[in-house]
């Protein structure tokens, strides 16, 4: 388990010490990016994305990295530093975030400009103040605090920043970004700062994201809508196939009908069973936030396992035949599905989808046609719960938190898989955002001591990153 705080550790009081006296010049340049409205989506604003990665760019080289660029992609651009270790045998860390930004308007219910940030109750409210500059920016007054705390002149391990400017627009180049310039991203890990904790009085440390898959399932019958009294009952009608399929899609007990789904999927262990168990999580209120009246799912499960770390089949979109007013006694001529599957560590999605083609053609009557199209498939990470970096993360958040840290997952998909893949590395997360930070949404904030806490989090991380790594001499 993560170690916490002892009062009288003195690395902890010259940590402290440093970002109190830094704290003002801190929240300051990090205002002064939150301004700059960098919303990859909305192309007006294809000047500010780009405006956003120069600042960022120009205060990396303030920080000290010696080494800054920023990449140009077909759409928007991304930041890239590093920050060697004088160590040769040092561990080399990369870590993720993203510096553009969803869009955002005061008419959209916001109580103050959104790019112009407000502190009110301690609380920093601006578009990208959780949601991802301010836990970006946090790793920079960090690696500072780190020097301060070791007396280095250069981090304890080989330092690298990707910062992406298209997350928020689902990364639509970043994986040609990544396979480019593998060679100048290999690390030996990867921190991704883009993700939140359990609650402010319970930090938590994600351990894994589920992957995801989807497709549209067009079925067609006649060439066109035909009288359903002359030909009902004597042709295939491909609306009714529609809903057979989704029928079909899972059995009795909400498991994933489709043969080989399941194929190679990481179980959960006892331990990460028990772990999730003790969060302190309320169903009922779970419930008010997903504004859904009743839990349904997997049997056997949780739903937090359900979630985190069980694989899905949804129906996205269901359609077909006459939608007006009225009737209209037709056999329509065609019907469409949107299916999405999220997919758990084990789970291939090339196999996801051969598994589904295969399912899809095998339900089907004669007569009805189809085209499946499945978009592009983001893999699922996990990192073991006994994996030496994941436990340096949770001792460096213990000791800011000075409590034990405990162990969630993510239901949701991002990035973070592509990495994995590519780099061949574990991936971990370091993220002090809480539910109420409202991603996304209206007067997004940032708690401003739980940011400071992100700071002071990386300032212990690097050395005990370098300290336990397997190969540390």
């Amino acid at each position: 388990m993560s170690k916490t705080a002892d009062p009288a550790d003195s690395a902890v009081s010259t940590v402290r010490a440093y970002i109190d006296e830094h704290r003002a010049a801190f929240l300051d340049d990090l205002a002064a990016w939150l301004r700059i409205p960098s919303v990859s989506a909305q192309p007006e604003h294809a000047h500010d994305v780009r405006r956003s990665a120069e600042w960022l760019a120009a205060r990396l080289e303030e920080t000290g990295f010696p080494t800054v660029e920023v990449w140009p992609t077909p759409g928007a651009p991304a930041v890239f530093a590093v920050w060697p270790s004088d160590d040769p045998h040092a561990p080399t860390v990369l870590v993720y975030g993203h510096h553009d930004v969803q869009p955002a308007a005061r008419a959209d219910g916001w109580d103050t400009d959104p790019f112009e940030p407000v502190v009110r109750e301690g609380r920093l409210y601006a578009r990208g103040a959780a949601d991802d500059k301010g836990q970006v920016f946090f790793h920079t007054l960090g690696v500072r605090a780190h020097l301060a705390l070791t007396g280095r002149t250069t981090p304890a391990v080989h330092l690298k920043l990707l910062v992406e400017g298209e997350e928020e627009s689902g990364s639509p180049h970043f994986r040609d970004l990544i396979e480019r310039h593998r060679d100048r991203l290999a690390a030996d890990a990867v921190v991704v700062s883009d993700t939140g904790m359990w609650s402010k009085d319970t930090p938590t440390v994600c351990t894994g994201m589920r992957g995801l898959a989807d497709c549209e399932i067009e079925l067609y019958g006649p060439d066109q809508d035909i009288h359903s009294g002359s030909f009902g009952g004597a042709v295939p009608n491909p609306a009714t196939a529609a809903a057979r399929l989704v029928a079909a899609l899972h059995d009795d007990h909400a498991r994933v009908a489709v043969p080989g789904f399941y194929d190679g999927i990481v179980e959960l262990t006892d331990r990460e069973r028990a772990l999730f168990a003790e969060l302190p999580f309320d169903e009922t209120e779970w419930l008010r936030t997903a504004t859904s009246y009743a839990t349904h799912g997997e049997a056997g499960h949780t739903t937090l396992e359900r979630i985190w770390a069980r694989p899905t089949a949804e129906v996205n979109g269901i359609g077909g035949g006459y939608q007006g007013p009225g009737g209209k006694t037709i056999i329509p001529s065609s019907a469409m599905l949107k299916l999405s599957f999220r997919l758990v560590a084990g789970q291939d999605p090339d196999h996801v989808e051969k598994a589904v083609r295969a399912w899809v053609a095998d339900q089907l009557p004669d007569g009805i046609r189809h085209t499946i199209t499945f978009g592009a498939a983001t893999r699922p990470c996990l990192t073991p719960l006994d994996h030496p970096a994941l436990r340096s993360v949770a001792r460096a958040m213990g000791r800011a938190f000075e409590q034990e840290i405990r162990y969630t997952r993510e239901g949701g998909s991002g990035p973070a898989a592509d990495l994995q893949d590519v780099l061949d590395a574990p991936v971990l997360f370091l993220g002090i955002s809480i539910p109420s930070d409202g991603w996304h949404a209206p007067n997004e904030k940032v708690e401003l001591d739980l940011l400071l806490k992100g700071v002071e989090a990386t300032a212990y991380l690097w050395g005990d990153l370098a300290e336990h790594w397997p190969d540390a001499h």
